[in-house]
């Protein structure tokens, strides 16, 4: 232990005007840190002058509570080094006590169970993972530093601007040609992950037992994020044409999409589907949180802008990532607010989560700016479709019309359709002994399951592995689907 923590500990405890004097008060205390371990064998203590410096206390007081230690054991003095803790209290544990267990809240008990976590080594077909080793990280790495050389002091204080200027810039150009969102920087807040993003907007905008209307199956994070703000969340069905607005749902306070590539079943909301939920928004005077969460890795010829774009009233919050298109530990993500949403939510940011390193928002900027990002995404973008191919291509050579697949139009997973009735969970449980990750379908829903499948991802995937792993999938399932 650092001697000026063991300072730290011992003055608050040493009490003038005791029944016990000084010296045998330090003794006590100095006797209680070794017997528990937290001073364990073979630590220094200070010498005695300077912990009587330190204590405001004479050197014959310090000396005299050493002394008797080392009398019974528990100090020895080395010539010419110091004082030592004895050796024979090398292998003390200290003591613990156990706490009596306690509940979690009710709110807390929910928060759990929507937030079940991968276990053991990530393996092939683990959707949103992006190709990491082709990172341009060299690239990356020279942007951090030049940033920093040249970062001002100001960056080494709390941030409460809504992110760097020179970023929401770049950005706001960006998503306008890339995506024709319509947005000046003012309207972009940099949040730190999309995850936070989607939990503060859910407590901003809509009361404790309000309407959450979500994609049925869905995305657990938004279910996770809604839950967490006490809402009522409403599953919304969906098939190949996006999200299927039924006229006698509960009004929503919130309505929550993935309209460019729907997770988890890859379909593109069509032009006629997008009008639709503008006019229900309006009619229910909802937010709309438009979740692009990939829209990079379009594989069409001619895809459809954002939906953000369409929006006349000011009513679609468009919410984009850094994680897929970059790398997952970023956790950087971005907002396009209505006007009158970026103070609150830049507010309630800088207070309740607190803004990311504008250092690497800085180095982001430079990233783009230097074109590193357009050319990292047109890699990626062919990587990732030729890995598409090859899964399409092994799985119908091992399994052939045994596991129907949809989606494939954009993103980085394809929705493989089980018979239903079976065993997702059984099934995970034994790939996950031969290195095999996946995802049931079944955890994307807030019913009881209507369908049964996998969604498999394929961008993370070396191309060499995709053949081997799909053959140990179809050994898997060959038992199973006969």
């Amino acid at each position: 232990m650092n001697n000026d923590w063991i300072c730290d500990y011992l003055r608050p405890r040493l009490k003038r005007n005791q029944p016990d004097n000084l010296s045998r008060q330090l003794y006590r205390q100095l006797q209680e840190l070794i017997r528990t371990g937290r001073l364990p064998g073979n630590s220094s203590l200070p010498a005695s002058r300077a912990l009587g410096k330190a204590l405001s206390l004479g050197r014959n007081t310090v000396l005299a509570a050493y002394d008797q230690l080392i009398a019974e054991g528990y100090l020895e003095s080395r010539h010419g080094s110091g004082t030592y803790v004895c050796d024979a209290f090398l292998a003390k544990p200290p003591a613990v006590s156990i706490p009596r267990p306690r509940q979690l809240s009710a709110r807390g008990q929910h928060l759990v169970e929507y937030s079940r976590l991968p276990t053991g080594k990530l393996g092939a077909f683990v959707p949103g993972l992006p190709e990491l080793e082709q990172f341009p990280y060299r690239q990356w790495q020279q942007c951090l530093t030049r940033q920093q050389r040249q970062s001002p002091l100001e960056w080494l204080h709390y941030q409460h601007g809504g992110g760097l200027p020179e970023l929401r810039a770049i950005l706001s150009q960006y998503l306008y040609l890339t995506r024709s969102v319509r947005c000046s920087p003012e309207q972009l807040v940099i949040a730190s992950g999309a995850q936070s993003a989607l939990g503060l907007l859910a407590q901003l905008l809509a009361e404790p037992g309000e309407i959450a209307w979500l994609e049925e199956p869905g995305y657990s994070g938004a279910q996770a994020a809604m839950r967490a703000g006490g809402l009522l969340c409403h599953p919304v069905g969906v098939d190949r044409h996006g999200l299927q607005i039924d006229p006698q749902a509960p009004a929503p306070r919130l309505i929550y999409v993935t309209p460019s590539h729907q997770y988890p079943t890859g379909a593109v909301m069509s032009l006629e589907r997008r009008l639709q939920l503008l006019a229900s928004a309006r009619q229910h005077d909802s937010w709309i949180i438009e979740d692009d969460y990939d829209s990079e890795f379009c594989y069409s010829a001619n895809p459809l802008a954002a939906l953000q774009g369409l929006d006349q009233d000011n009513r679609v919050i468009y919410l984009g990532t850094f994680s897929k298109v970059m790398f997952p530990a970023m956790r950087l993500a971005y907002l396009v607010l209505p006007p009158e949403l970026v103070d609150p939510f830049r507010r309630c940011q800088a207070r309740l989560l607190g803004e990311t390193s504008y250092l690497q928002q800085a180095a982001v900027a430079d990233f783009i700016e230097r074109g590193y990002f357009a050319r990292h995404i047109r890699n990626m973008r062919a990587l990732y479709l030729r890995r598409q191919q090859l899964l399409r291509h092994a799985l119908k050579q091992y399994l052939g019309d045994a596991l129907p697949i949809a989606g494939g139009q954009a993103g980085m997973h394809l929705l493989a359709t089980l018979p239903n009735g079976f065993d997702e969970w059984e099934l995970q449980q034994a790939a996950a002994q031969q290195g095999l990750w996946l995802r049931p379908l079944a955890r994307h829903f807030l019913n009881p399951p209507t369908s049964s499948g996998l969604v498999l991802g394929y961008a993370g995937i070396a191309d060499q592995t995709i053949l081997p792993s799909v053959q140990q999938l179809a050994r898997l399932l060959g038992a199973r689907l006969k």
